[in-house]
């Protein structure tokens, strides 16, 4: 299976395929979409990488057991729910985190305010992560890698085998290319 076979399938889709016939195909294309945003809530929770990409594992272990469980309509919310449930639990249970964490949170939002601010959320997301595929792949890298997942301008050159400059010149154009497509696309809205 070709992930680029289906870009153009909308998440929805995905999920009433899923629904459908349980084919964990379906599932696999959506989880992919979303290893970098759930890379990114890790790392921002967990603070280590190594920490961050066992996290994004089980998460991925979690929503294949529990996706059937639930009627999913927003795929990116739920899915980040999950990830960031996760992470405060790891917290929680190392003691640096003290918090009720609610399986209603996991579930689809039952109000209607609730409910329209995961979907505004969903589409600043969507928007945001269509915005970064639109940018060259130096500025993906140094965008994804400086915001993503907090590396710093001196690991970014070591990883990349940029120059300081150039890392500093990615991520500059880069955010202000992002900035020009999100208010594209909120005009399109």
């Amino acid at each position: 299976m070709n992930k680029n076979d289906y870009k153009h399938i909308e998440d929805t889709e995905l999920l009433s395929r899923f629904y459908a016939d349980h084919n964990n195909e379906w599932l696999g294309i959506l989880l992919e979409r979303y290893t970098m945003l759930l890379l990114g809530v890790s790392m921002k929770y967990l603070k280590n990488e190594e920490e961050a990409r066992d996290a994004v594992q089980q998460v991925f272990l979690k929503v294949i057991n529990e996706l059937h469980k639930y009627k999913v309509e927003y795929f990116r919310s739920w899915v980040y729910m999950i990830a960031k449930n996760h992470c405060l639990m790891k917290l929680r249970d190392k003691g640096k985190y003290t918090a009720e964490i609610n399986e209603r949170i996991m579930a689809t939002p039952a109000d209607a305010e609730e409910k329209n601010s995961f979907i505004e959320k969903d589409k600043a997301l969507d928007n945001l992560s269509r915005a970064i595929e639109q940018l060259n792949k130096e500025q993906q890298v140094c965008i994804t890698l400086f915001y993503l997942q907090k590396k710093s301008y001196q690991e970014i050159t070591g990883l990349t085998n940029f120059d300081l400059m150039q890392v500093k010149s990615h991520i500059q154009n880069g955010k202000r290319n992002l900035k020009i497509l999100m208010e594209k696309m909120a005009v399109k809205s």
